[in-house]
């Protein structure tokens, strides 16, 4: 009796298996890992002081200034769209607590609450202007950027008679603002019975890990984080199957007001004053951040730990360029040179993934 060969059952491209291999290339924030672990070596051989644990506190603190807002920037472009407006915004939530409490002599927590409407106010109305007219979020945000820069200076000038705004150290309220938004605290700590330390870190740091976590775990775990990676790949497909394509973007411009507010407290309550021309040129930093983390310029992909990543790689080379006894002036060629590689590394192992 011949025997009847069976052929296997097919298997659906859908439902397979992929290597652990190309599930790890498939993260957005792979590339800066790996562009991390590159400049923390790099340091460590070229730059001598950079390998003291002192220092390790300062590394994180600059790269606290600066992930603080890659957090939402990141969202946002997940998101699909840009906020230019960035940079300024903290300044203008700083000096807006501080020249409100001065002027009106108050508590300096109600200026910091003021500040917090204004700044939230601030993200609401980029994103309602850009749900309203249908123009590039480049645009509108850029015009902002403009106005918020002119307010800044112009107001300032009014109410101090000066660039900056007037200290407010010896205000009510100061100390317990500063213990939540500026403090630091010294961490001694042992390991296999050597002692290392003292080790400076400020609470800016902390906050930075905790907000991290936390839209980490809303963009990767929950409803909302879906509805950001929808309205960023396809606005028009997430709103046909019932996103709220409108809520979603301008909750996301309204999340960079709030952290606008929190950095600019954090700006305001370790200097006492703020400076109204600051600010300018950093909203490109959080982008770089951002992107060299993993975020696409297209929306709909990218990673809030890797924007994490990307800042720690900003805050590492800023520090380390000093560190190696370089001229500073190298710092934003090197910080340029940095974008491009990241942004390359990132493309290669996104398109060897998807091959896989």
């Amino acid at each position: 009796m011949a025997s009847t060969l069976v052929a296997p059952p097919a298997t659906d491209d859908r439902v397979s298996r992929r290597s652990l291999g190309a599930r790890l290339l498939s993260r957005p924030e792979i590339g800066s890992l790996v562009g991390a672990a590159v400049i923390l070596v790099f340091f460590l051989v070229v730059a001598p002081p950079f390998r003291e644990i002192t220092t390790t506190g300062t590394i994180l603190y600059q790269a606290a200034l600066i992930g603080m807002m890659a957090v939402p920037v990141a969202l946002l472009m997940v998101g699909g769209e840009f906020d230019l407006s960035a940079g300024v915004a903290v300044t203008t939530a700083g000096l807006t607590g501080g020249l409100f409490a001065y002027q009106f002599s108050v508590n300096v927590w109600v200026g910091v609450l003021v500040a917090l409407v204004v700044a939230i106010g601030v993200g609401a109305f980029n994103g309602w202007l850009l749900m309203r007219t249908g123009l590039p979020s480049f645009l509108v945000t850029l015009g902002t950027f403009f106005i918020l820069q002119g307010l800044n200076l112009g107001v300032t000038r009014i109410l101090s008679g000066t660039v900056s705004s007037n200290s407010i150290r010896d205000m009510d309220g100061f100390s317990s603002a500063q213990a939540v938004f500026a403090s630091e605290f010294v961490v001694k700590f042992r390991i296999l019975g050597i002692g290392f330390g003292p080790l400076t870190i400020k609470i800016l740091v902390i906050w930075w890990i905790l907000f991290v976590v936390l839209a980490s775990w809303v963009l990767l775990r929950t409803k909302i984080g879906n509805w950001i990676f929808a309205v960023g790949g396809d606005a028009a497909a997430a709103r046909a199957v019932g996103v709220p394509v409108k809520k979603v973007k301008i909750g996301l411009f309204m999340t960079v007001g709030f952290f606008a507010w929190f950095s600019g407290m954090h700006l305001l309550f370790s200097q006492s004053s703020v400076q109204s021309g600051e600010g300018v040129g950093k909203e490109f930093i959080y982008i770089i951040a951002a992107v060299v983390g993993g975020c696409l310029l297209t929306g709909g992909y990218g990673s809030i730990a890797g924007s994490a990543v990307g800042a720690l790689i900003f805050g590492m080379t800023q520090l380390g360029v000093v560190y190696a006894g370089w001229n500073a002036d190298w710092f934003r060629a090197f910080l340029g040179l940095m974008l491009l590689l990241a942004t390359i590394v990132n493309l290669v192992v996104k398109n060897r993934a998807d091959l896989r």
